[in-house]
Formats: C-alpha cells, structure tokens, sequence
C-alpha cells in the first residue's frame, strides 16, 4: 500500500489497541501503543532508503528482507527496545503485541497489489503479488480515512475501526470475486492461456492483465466486464548470445530479471554498439511500457551505460542513459 494508508493503518490499529480495558483506561500504555502502531505501520519501507543509492538496488531490496518472516518478529523488537529508553515503565508486552500486529498487517496487506513482497523469505525469494488492490485504494484509504473523522466526532475509537475493518474485509471479498470473474472471462476469450497477472487500477472496475499462452503474451484491459485485448508480442527464449550474456551481467539488467515475472526483450546492433532492451508488460499506461531495463554495450561487449526504472518517454530515457552510464 501507498505511504498514507500505512500511515491510517497505524491509527486504526492505535484505536482498535482501546478495546483491551488494560489500554482503553491507561493514557501512557494507551499513547505508547498508539506510538509503537505507527512505528510497525511505517518500519518495513525503510527499505525505500535504497532508492538514494540507485534503481537497481532498491529494485533488489524494496519489499524484500525488510517484509520477510524475520523481520516481521524483528521489526517490534527494535521499535520497542528503542521506545523503551524514552518512555517511563509501562506494559511492554502489549506495546509489542500492537506493534507486532502493526508490522505483520503491513506486510500482509502489501502482497494484495500487483508488485507484491517476498513474504516468505528465507524460505524463498518468489514474488507474492496477489493482484486485487491497487498501491493507492481509494476505498481502503477513504475508508479509513471515514474511521479517523469519527474520532474527531467522538466516536468510539475500538468500535469505529471494528466496523471500518470489517466493511474492508468484505471489500477484499469483493475484489477476489471480481478478479475470479475476469479470469473466467479470459479462459473463455483466449485459447491456451497458462497465466494470469492482474494489475489493479485505483478505478474500481478498471484492470491491466498480462495474459500468457505457450506461444504469446497478451496486454489487454478489463474495463465494466468487457475484455480488450491492446497488445499481442510473440513469445521468445533468451538466447544464448554473447551480447545478451554479457548484458544479464550487469546490475540493472540482473535486477530487473529478478523482480518482472513477464516481459519482452529486444537486442540491436548498431554502428558502434549494442543495446538490449527488456520490457514488463504488466504496465502499460496510455501506450507506452514505463518499466523497463536497458544496456548498451560497446564492441567488446563492455557495459557502457545502463538503466532500470520507471520512465515515461524515450527521450527521457535517452537522457537517463546518458547521466547515469553503469547504473
């Protein structure tokens, strides 16, 4: 999810904590809890740090060991060490029983959208990206969003977020039905189909699909229950070429290949170089594929300069290539 709504998640979790008698009449546990909830909801995404260093790290590491199993039993026990030394004696064990809830709920509700989080590390690094909630949810954030003014209107705060939480849970349930719906409508539009990424807009019924079958790749939009198909690519292997083993060497391209579970690929030669070009496919927006790693090697197959990112334009892209030569 986007920043904001882990941030709402943080205060809905803080309220839901008064339920507990112990906290609902303990201001200090009550305000320590509140404290620790919002840690949890944001301590995940430090991750987004590596954004600072280049694409490709944060590519690597972004929902990565930071959402893993360890560190969701981690993450509370370094929020609450470091609280432990600011706050007088309070009841740390439902401090970190809160923050705890905080972490795992972060984690588990970002394996809804199409970009996903390795969740399961150690045990493995696969990508779980379930696909029926977009990053940003309109319903999900105004809903909390509903929770935070009756606060303000004085509601109670358990029982407000008991409700928000349970008109969210039917929304999820919403949302795996509709995604249900349109997978049916794909099997009975295209023959041979072996997989299914959906991709969530933050228009209720509005999807982008990567559809694949042994031979193709489909791009196409689900939009009010009719299925469009926008773009066909006939699906190729990677070669083994000295120019495309040469450009998998190198980090954008590497990172790139690890995290997009369906793309295209394009090698050119040129008057005195080579550029090889890999496209996800789960993105498009208005034409144009803005995810996507590229390298350029020159006649010796040494790495000229390279690129992996979002970017909206060629000549933009161009740019990048240009400023940032190896990453």
């Amino acid at each position: 999810m986007d920043t904001g709504t882990h941030v709402l998640m943080g205060v809905a979790l803080g309220s839901l904590a008064s339920l507990d008698p112990a906290i609902a009449h303990d201001p200090l546990l009550s305000h320590a809890v509140l404290i620790g909830a919002l840690a949890g909801s944001q301590a995940p995404d430090i991750d987004t740090i590596f954004k600072l260093r280049n694409n490709a790290q944060y590519i690597r590491n972004h929902r990565g060991i930071t959402h893993s199993i360890p560190a969701v039993v981690l993450w509370p026990l370094l929020i609450v060490s470091v609280m432990a030394a600011i706050y007088p004696k309070t009841d740390w064990l439902r401090v970190w029983l809160w923050t705890f809830v905080a972490v795992a709920l972060h984690v588990f509700v970002d394996i809804f959208n199409s970009y996903g989080t390795q969740a399961l590390r150690p045990f493995t690094k696969k990508w779980i990206a379930l696909g029926v909630i977009h990053t940003f949810d309109p319903v999900i954030f105004g809903l909390h969003l509903v929770g935070v003014g009756g606060l303000f209107l004085g509601a109670h705060p358990g029982y407000t977020f008991l409700v928000v939480y349970v008109l969210i849970a039917a929304y999820y349930g919403l949302r795996f039905r509709q995604q249900a719906n349109i997978k049916r409508l794909v099997h009975a539009s295209i023959a041979g189909v072996t997989e299914i990424i959906t991709v969530p807009t933050w228009r209720p019924r509005e999807w982008h699909l990567a559809i694949s079958t042994c031979d193709k790749f489909y791009v196409a939009r689900v939009k009010r229950g009719e299925l469009i198909i926008l773009d066909r690519f006939q699906k190729r292997a990677l070669p083994d070429h000295p120019v495309m083993n040469a450009a998998k060497r190198d980090e954008n391209i590497a990172a790139f290949l690890s995290f997009s579970p369906v793309y295209r690929w394009e090698m050119n030669e040129y008057d005195d170089y080579y550029e090889v070009r890999f496209t996800d496919l789960r993105y498009r927006s208005k034409g144009y594929y803005p995810f996507v790693a590229v390298v350029q090697l020159d006649r010796d197959l040494n790495i000229v300069s390279s690129y992996t990112g979002w970017i909206f334009s060629e000549g933009k892209l161009r740019k990048k290539l240009e400023l940032a030569p190896n990453g």
